[in-house]
């Protein structure tokens, strides 16, 4: 059997003809087997083939001889959670986050979650739940259902100082995902009048699927926030690990500017400690963690990329223009639920609203936000465009794709590794007519067509 579904971080494909029981099975065996696995968490998000799928999961991992421990219904920083504080030797989470409903996907780690990827291990894997026979044993393991969400609640809220917290007016939107799930949970704990918003379960996405980064999907959000004054707007993806941001206006605020938040937030109580951050748009963060007497360290974008370089650094705090967040106190995973407890926080002892929060680093450092290009040789387009620039660059750097720098601009340009697209992000030292023009002429010499 060839199984197509792999890809460069998880497993993701359409249902059934990418993905079904048998797929899922033989994967689930195969990480026994590769891992030498002892005790499995296994978790599932909201999406309607996701029961079958996490059965058959569980099957193909007791039958190689590994118990499971059955966490159900929450979100993929549920299953990091779990396989760090269980001490498991491995973790599966059955989502596709925020692809179509009739994909699904599943998320390994190893034991203290550390991230299984096609740098480590996901070849393998994938080699042996490709073969012809299946690993079995004579005794298989148990399935145990392990109710995880008290624990994790109260990680969650050790981010936080509730004494700080303001009742701040909040519209919560999961996207029909399955943050609503933790939001209810949170709720008691917190003094924050939630306004909730596509907030049942449903794997049919009856209100779209949960991508805050589609700007379609950032519409209802952004109208309740104005219509009944809300203070912050939060939406999620469907497994949550990423949150999003919408200010008092109903402004949709980038990621990036979010990790220079969240980074100076962190550096307070640790000034000394170390931020991990991708190359696509740096200067904000950059500049933020020195002024505060931290260590900013560049790493490939990607979450097992930044992973890794955290845990070789101790860093403290790592952030993705993604909407990625990562903390080493939570395993040095990302999680889409500490963010916007610490924004929240942020707003509660500063009395300053996002808006006023974020405004000046915009101007500062304004961006032209990710572009996606569809072009017929992404190597070849890469060094047509470092050729064309690189002898007037002040730098150049080749962490994750290329990122050329200049006095007063700088643009990183690389291939995705989840999309045939090329992605180009340019920013500036506030000047938005520089970032325009400067864009311009990149799409331009890019070519290619919108991807």
């Amino acid at each position: 059997m060839q199984i197509s579904s792999f890809k460069a971080y998880d497993v993701r494909g359409r249902i059934p003809d990418e993905l079904n029981d048998e797929i899922a099975y033989r994967i689930g065996n195969a990480v026994v087997e590769y891992l030498g696995a002892k005790r499995v968490v296994v978790g599932r998000d909201i999406r309607e083939s996701s029961v079958s799928i996490s059965d058959a999961v569980i099957a193909g991992v007791t039958e190689a001889g590994a118990d499971v421990l059955d966490i159900g219904l929450g979100g993929t920083e549920m299953v990091y959670f779990a396989t760090g504080t269980l001490e498991a030797d491995a973790g599966i989470m059955v989502t596709a986050s925020h692809n179509p409903k009739d994909y699904n996907g599943l998320k390994i780690v190893r034991e203290g979650a550390r991230p299984v990827s096609g740098d480590s291990g996901l070849v393998d894997i994938r080699a042996l739940a490709e073969r012809d026979s299946r690993f079995t044993v004579t005794h298989a393991g148990r399935c145990d259902d392990c109710d995880v969400y008290d624990r994790y609640v109260q990680r969650l809220l050790s981010f936080t100082d509730r004494s700080a917290l303001r009742p701040l007016k909040i519209v919560a939107n999961p996207g029909n995902g399955g943050a609503g799930l933790v939001v209810d949970r949170l709720a008691p704990h917190l003094p924050f009048e939630l306004d909730r918003l596509h907030f049942e379960p449903d794997g049919s996405f009856p209100n779209g699927v949960p991508n805050p980064m589609l700007e379609s999907n950032r519409l209802a959000t952004a109208e309740r926030v104005q219509s009944i004054g809300a203070d912050l707007g939060i939406a999620w993806d469907g497994d949550f690990d990423r949150c999003f941001f919408f200010d008092h206006n109903g402004r949709f605020i980038d990621g990036y500017y979010i990790v220079g938040l969240l980074a100076e937030s962190m550096l307070v109580n640790e000034s000394a400690a170390r931020v991990v951050y991708d190359p696509r748009v740096i200067w904000n963060t950059e500049e933020v963690v020195a002024r505060l007497g931290g260590t900013p360290v560049m790493s490939k974008s990607g979450h097992s990329f930044i992973k890794e370089v955290m845990r070789r650094e101790d860093a403290i705090y790592g952030g993705e223009m993604s909407a990625h967040q990562y903390f080493r106190d939570f395993f040095y995973c990302d999680t889409g639920m500490v963010p916007w407890l610490l924004v929240a926080q942020i707003i509660s002892t500063t009395g300053r609203s996002l808006a006023n929060l974020v405004d000046a680093r915009i101007a500062a450092f304004p961006t032209s936000g990710e572009i996606n290009r569809q072009v017929a040789d992404v190597a070849a387009t890469i060094q047509r465009v470092r050729d064309h620039y690189e002898a007037e660059a002040l730098s150049v750097v080749t962490v994750d794709g290329v990122s050329l720098s200049f006095a007063d601009w700088r643009f990183n340009l690389r291939a995705s590794n989840t999309e045939p697209v090329i992605r180009l992000n340019v920013e500036t030292r506030g000047d938005a007519a520089l970032l325009g023009a400067r864009t311009s002429d990149l799409l331009e010499l890019i070519g290619g067509t919108p991807g």
